[in-house]
């Protein structure tokens, strides 16, 4: 057992995850040195390469799937659209024989997919990066994984990137390729990984036109969902506050279950209305669940709060799983800046986007703040002892890395942003349990964000586009079928969220990951007594900045098998 940096005391090494792909660009013989053959379902050789995948949707139709043959090897790992009658991972390797990196601009969904052709051998992300895989030279051969942890194990002396470190414990998330282990990175947004090299595909490039915004946006948003219809199993929804999964509801013929953070008549109504049972997840001490095992999918960048249906599990009682992640980064422009003026004492929000954004508070204001934006303030960095650890600093360099495909400073924010977003631990975490559907990863809905100008991504062109294929689908109207979830915690929520956010008409945020009130539940967990005690200066913290730490001495202590990070060390770099 490993001791703990906190007073949990024992931490174990975490189960494997369900679902992962693990590879090293060598023979099989480098495989089983770095990890045990029997951990996944199939695993394939390459001339260069060998690569295992573990996931229960493997062989299914529209997932996982492996090609061999005397010409190379290909799998598409995740979810894959299959738009001909040929398998994807034969047409892939097809294609890539004939027109090389070019095939991939032909895929579609939320995947990985390896190649290996002749001399190439290349590993390669989706457009948007949906999914996260991460690499390291460190055992003497090139080894990359999906779990970040996985692959850190690898590593024989691993040191650790107070840089990355630093952004996560003042935004929630990093902003570079790197992780918290130095030796640890990431492929590239929209990028691929060979045996000696990383680079960028340009897949995901702003090209702005004129055309029917609403309509189009209407007839992709309709086709992206009838895609997704027929994975198998009981189908469920998770139902967010705002209008991104409701177009779900509304188009998705098979449902079986909606469910929300949290009980809702609202969305008891808007289930009911389309024939679907609905259940309300709970809010509870379970909300902020702080096991090793939940915090293994923070993967070393990020942090933990966003999975919102934590310590519910169990209740969703589905086989696949519908969401709306990125519905609004992507087509609702919830992280443009908006156009407001200070005037007396108050905010006023006009039509339009802010003439002259400051990146930094922009950024400061929407990344993982949550109230704490005082935590995220220059005054805070002395600038002899925290050089290069200023907001203005973590900022600056990732963003300026957005310009070359891009157009207007609003769509490199939206850049900026939705290299962020894709990969919450909300979403790893959800996939690794179900099968899960990524429907805002569809080629045709990222084609509307890039060629959309942003002055038209917005709530008003999005609702509009949603009426157009279901009237009602903005407002409640009828009776329901209901399946409560846990009664007896009724009266917990009533006790310490009696303030609670009800279920609305309105947008929603990534920032915010749901109706939970970190900070009450914190307190009425006593969690400073049993995550810090006697560290009165963590005590003073908002939650939220004392979550991320607890993420980071967890996480680094799971990935690397010893403690790394006392409390104290992580205050230093405040």
């Amino acid at each position: 057992m490993i001791q703990s940096n906190n007073q949990r005391g024992e931490v174990r090494v975490g189960p494997t995850m369900n679902r992962q792909l693990f590879g090293v660009f060598g023979d099989r013989a480098e495989f089983s040195r770095l990890s045990a053959i029997e951990q996944f379902d199939h695993v394939i050789e390459g001339d260069s390469a060998t690569v295992g995948i573990r996931d229960v949707g493997y062989g299914l139709p529209g997932r996982t799937t492996v090609y061999e043959s005397d010409d190379g090897i290909c799998l598409i790992w995740g979810e894959i659209i299959q738009e001909t009658p040929q398998p994807p991972a034969k047409r892939l390797l097809e294609r890539y024989a004939e027109t090389g990196k070019s095939a991939f601009d032909e895929l579609n969904g939320s995947y990985l997919a390896f190649v290996e052709h002749k001399n190439d051998a290349l590993l390669i992300t989706d457009p948007i990066r949906s999914w996260e895989a991460f690499y390291t030279d460190a055992p003497g051969v090139r080894a990359f994984g999906t779990d970040a942890a996985k692959v850190a194990r690898t590593i024989p002396d691993p040191q650790l990137d107070d840089r990355t470190v630093a952004e996560i414990i003042h935004f929630g998330t990093s902003f570079s390729d790197s992780t918290v282990v130095t030796d640890l990175k990431r492929i590239p947004f929209d990028g691929y990984l060979t045996p000696d090299s990383v680079g960028e595909l340009r897949r995901f490039v702003y090209r702005p036109k004129e055309f029917d915004y609403v309509g189009e946006l209407a007839a992709r948003l309709q086709r992206a969902i009838e895609r997704r219809v027929p994975l198998p199993g009981q189908k469920g929804l998770l139902l967010g506050p705002g209008c991104d999964s409701r177009i779900v509801l509304s188009q998705h013929p098979e449902l079986d279950a909606a469910y929300t953070v949290g009980s809702s008549s609202t969305a008891c109504t808007l289930a009911g209305r389309h024939g679907v049972e609905y259940a309300a997840l709970p809010i509870s001490e379970r909300s902020l669940d702080i096991r090793p095992e939940v915090i293994q999918y923070t993967q070393g960048i990020r942090e933990s709060v966003h999975i919102h249906h934590r310590g519910n599990t169990d209740a969703i009682d589905a086989d696949t799983i519908y969401h709306g992640t990125l519905f609004d980064t992507l087509l609702r422009g919830q992280f443009l800046p908006a156009h407001e003026v200070e005037l007396f004492g108050r905010t006023v929000t006009f039509d339009g986007l802010d003439p002259n954004p400051d990146i930094t508070q922009h950024v400061k204001s929407r990344f993982g703040c949550a109230g704490a934006e005082s935590i995220v303030s220059d005054d805070r960095f002395p600038d002899t002892d925290n050089e290069g650890r200023r907001p203005k600093d973590l900022v600056e360099p990732s963003f300026e890395s957005c310009w070359d495909r891009t157009d207007s400073v609003y769509n490199a924010i939206d850049l900026f942003s939705i290299k962020q977003t894709p990969t919450l631990a909300f979403r790893t975490h959800l996939a690794d349990h179900f099968l899960e559907s990524f429907i805002a990863a569809d080629r045709d809905l990222i084609e509307w964000h890039l060629t959309t100008p942003p002055e038209y991504r917005t709530e008003r062109t999005f609702r509009a586009a949603l009426e157009r294929l279901d009237a009602t689908v903005l407002g409640p109207t009828s009776p329901v079928r209901i399946r409560s979830q846990h009664h007896p915690i009724e009266g917990f929520l009533e006790r310490i969220v009696p303030d609670r956010a009800p279920f609305g008409n309105g947008s929603s945020s990534t920032s915010n990951p749901s109706a939970v009130d970190l900070d009450t539940i914190y307190e009425t967990d006593s969690l400073d007594q049993k995550l810090f005690p006697g560290y009165d200066e963590i005590h003073s913290l908002p939650a939220r900045v004392k979550l991320r730490m607890n993420d980071l001495i967890t996480w680094i202590e799971y990935a690397t098998g010893e403690p790394r990070y006392t409390p104290d060390q992580l205050l230093s770099l405040f």
